[in-house]
């Protein structure tokens, strides 16, 4: 046992958790901790961001292309609200991440002192947890319990907020290891299994939908199993890319607004949809009443607040999606579907996606990342039509490899998640994809990727508007462009040359690919600015409001 400051405690109690990187930003609240950092800057590894908000989407980005617990750490007031878009963004997602910030002293606190916010207030419906610690006694197992609550059951984020009283106070500190999260199993009734294993058995016309929750829980290879052994077509959201092998021959694309028609037409023609880890977002059912109106619905989900929040089911099984897959797995005959198989196979031979190859376009930039990467790194995405292509064009072979903001849908996320992955899989090219309103809102954090020279490739599809709001204005607005073009004077290779990294400018199709491979070997922060038109579109899409068998493309509006 020892005597630490509270400063002390909580970085030894981060080396208990394992954590090697944090992310953050100093201040006056938060300076014994830094101070303590600075003695211990061996062992643990601080990402000095450009803004609190870039260290808040970092700590993300590592949890999601990790598994394990990102974390960040700011300062009272300004500094700890300007992480909250962050933890918004992780909660909406359900991304384990421990987020620290200090606030005045306990004499100070409710006196409108400088600095001083109530965080936890502020954060409380965007968090998993969240606690104020004012009193040392309790700061280690405050910390060692959020960690356990962040990663267990559903992950989330969750707060600390300590007072700056506390990290100078000392106190006994004795090493505990860190409590396991145990994958939740005890939900799991037989007779929803049971339930479930009929459903299955009984249907002739099977879908899969795999959604976000198949990711977290590390299932890909009990859905790869699952989906050859009831022989069914499978789909995902955004969320879900990569739990299932995008080139696998099942495969038919993404559900939902910007989805296949051939995954949306699956979907609505079948008679029995399992969802496996998917919360019925909007913008993947469209319309609810119509949402695989011929289908019973079979939801399997660790959360039990989602069964019947949106969609209602007809059967369900709550727990750990590994250990239900694995259960199910177990007890299921190998089933065979071929006329279902077929004819979802010939939907997508009739609808492909499809877009013009003669001139540089989104889809085109997406496309040569694939091809020049081989589907071998980590992709990360602002928000908005660059967003989608990245989903619809890159084939995701493995968990961890999307990083994107699917609930909140964060501009500005994109960067600073991808400075974190880096950290967390220096094996991994990482890309960050945006559009160049997104690319605006946080392209400071390409100084933190030259500080210290973490090579992310940066690439922006720059169509010089706001183009998946100019898209609505188009085909909803009467192509009233309000406030949406971005045609100015912003030069990005000049803007990222002046922080430090490699620039290139591509205006041609055939300039990309060099372009890319040269970025690649450079191994260096490089900025690709590439310029497409303006009134490029994302297609399929489904209207507000619509049913998601109404998918339509520009041949749909040709008509």
């Amino acid at each position: 046992m020892q005597i630490l400051t509270g400063a002390e405690i909580v970085v030894e109690c981060l080396k208990e958790q394992g954590v090697d990187t944090v992310f953050g930003y100093p201040g006056g609240s938060i300076l014994n901790i830094y101070d303590a950092l600075y003695k211990h800057q061996d062992e643990i590894t601080h990402i000095l961001t450009s803004h609190e908000q870039g260290a808040a989407h970092a700590a993300d980005g590592y949890a999601r292309a990790t598994g394990k617990v990102g974390v960040c750490l700011a300062t009272s007031g300004p500094g700890a609200t300007n992480l909250v878009t962050g933890i918004a963004t992780a909660y909406m997602d359900s991304i384990p991440m421990v987020a620290i910030t200090c606030n005045v002293g306990v004499s100070l606190l409710g006196r409108d002192s400088f600095q001083e916010i109530d965080i936890t207030g502020v954060t409380m419906p965007i968090t998993k947890y969240n606690f104020i610690v004012k009193d040392i006694t309790k700061l280690a197992s405050v910390l060692r319990r959020a960690f356990v609550i962040a990663k267990s059951g559903r992950p989330g984020p969750v707060l600390v907020d300590i007072t700056k009283d506390v990290t100078g106070n000392s106190y006994d500190y004795e090493y505990q290891a860190p409590e396991e999260a145990a994958r939740q199993a005890d939900t799991i009734e037989e007779e929803d299994l049971e339930l479930a294993l009929m459903m299955i058995k009984n249907s002739e016309k099977p879908f899969i939908l795999v959604g976000g929750g198949a990711n977290l829980a590390d299932a890909a290879e009990e859905v790869r199993l699952f989906a050859r052994k009831i022989h069914a077509p499978v789909g995902d959201t955004l969320m879900g890319k990569g739990a299932f092998d995008g080139t696998n021959e099942l495969y038919t694309g993404m559900v939902g607004m910007h989805g296949t028609k051939a995954s949306n037409f699956g979907i609505t023609e079948c008679d029995l949809l399992v969802v496996v880890g998917a919360r019925f977002s909007d913008r993947v059912t469209g319309n609810t009443a119509k949402f695989a109106k011929n289908a019973r619905i079979l939801q399997l989900d660790i959360d039990p607040a989602e069964i019947n929040k949106n969609v209602r089911t007809d059967a369900h099984v709550i727990g750990d999606l590994k250990i239900i897959l694995r259960k199910l797995n177990a007890r299921l005959d190998p089933q065979h579907h071929d006329e279902w198989v077929n004819h979802v196979e010939r939907l997508k031979d009739m609808y492909p996606l499809s877009y013009n190859k003669e001139t540089l376009t989104g889809p085109a930039v997406v496309e040569t990342i694939y091809e020049v990467t081989g589907g071998d790194a980590i992709i990360v995405t602002e928000v908005g039509q660059h967003q989608m292509w990245a989903a619809q064009y890159y084939k995701y072979k493995n968990p961890h490899s999307l990083l994107t903001s699917g609930g909140l849908g964060t501009m500005g996320y994109g960067l600073g998640a991808a400075l974190g992955a880096k950290m967390g899989r220096k094996d991994k090219k990482v890309f960050n994809i945006a559009g160049d309103g997104c690319f605006r809102m946080n392209m400071n954090e390409i100084a933190t990727a030259t500080r210290y020279n973490i090579p992310v490739i940066q690439v922006v599809v720059n169509n010089h508007v706001l183009g998946m709001v100019r898209q609505w204005q188009t085909l909803f607005y009467g192509k009233r462009y309000s406030h949406t073009i971005l045609n100015d004077q912003v030069d990005f290779v000049k803007v990222a040359e002046a922080m430090g990294a490699k620039a290139y400018k591509v205006t041609k199709k055939e300039e990309l690919k060099p372009v890319l491979e040269e970025a690649m070997a450079l191994d260096i922060p490089v900025v690709i600015d590439c310029q497409i038109h303006c009134d490029d579109k994302v297609f399929p899409m489904v209207s507000p409001g619509a049913a998601i068998s109404d998918a339509f493309d520009d041949k749909d509006l040709k008509i």
